[in-house]
């Protein structure tokens, strides 16, 4: 890749970030969500969990504030208690499966940190298989 051509990658996503990554935020909420109802039960703490790493996420932090993606996440866990609305979930995770590894990698590792807050749980653990697999990652070589 060309210095030209990576000078405009970076300048697009900067300007990605401040506009609002709207597919990127609703897959990391989704996922989150999907982890958090997977074992049947919402704490308190791993809601602060998923709002913290998706606070840290460069593109995330920039483009929404900490009211916007509660919001978000309350929704997403919302949709998160039935199976039409994990699905619905699921799609928009898939929506960001095309993107560079490292956003998908992001997704991915706030749910994660979101299951593990109190150990990761066998349901869990199912939750994120299946968003490894939409997003194409392999969930044990990241858990690893």
């Amino acid at each position: 890749m060309s210095f030209v051509q990576s000078a405009f990658g970076r300048f697009k996503q900067t300007v990605t970030a401040y506009a609002g990554d709207t597919p990127l935020m609703r897959a990391a909420v989704s996922a989150s969500a999907n982890v958090i109802v997977a074992d049947g039960e919402v704490a308190g703490a791993e809601f602060e969990a998923a709002l913290k790493g998706m606070l840290a996420d460069p593109i995330l932090e920039k483009g929404y504030d900490s009211l916007m993606l509660e919001e978000e996440l309350y929704d997403a866990i919302g949709r998160a208690r039935t199976r039409a609305g994990r699905m619905q979930n699921m799609h928009f995770i898939q929506a960001i499966a095309e993107r560079p590894p490292e956003q998908r990698q992001g997704v991915f590792l706030i749910a994660a940190d979101v299951a593990d807050f109190e150990g990761i749980s066998p349901p869990e653990h199912r939750a994120l298989t299946e968003v490894a697999a939409a997003l194409g990652l392999d969930r044990d070589a990241l858990l690893g």
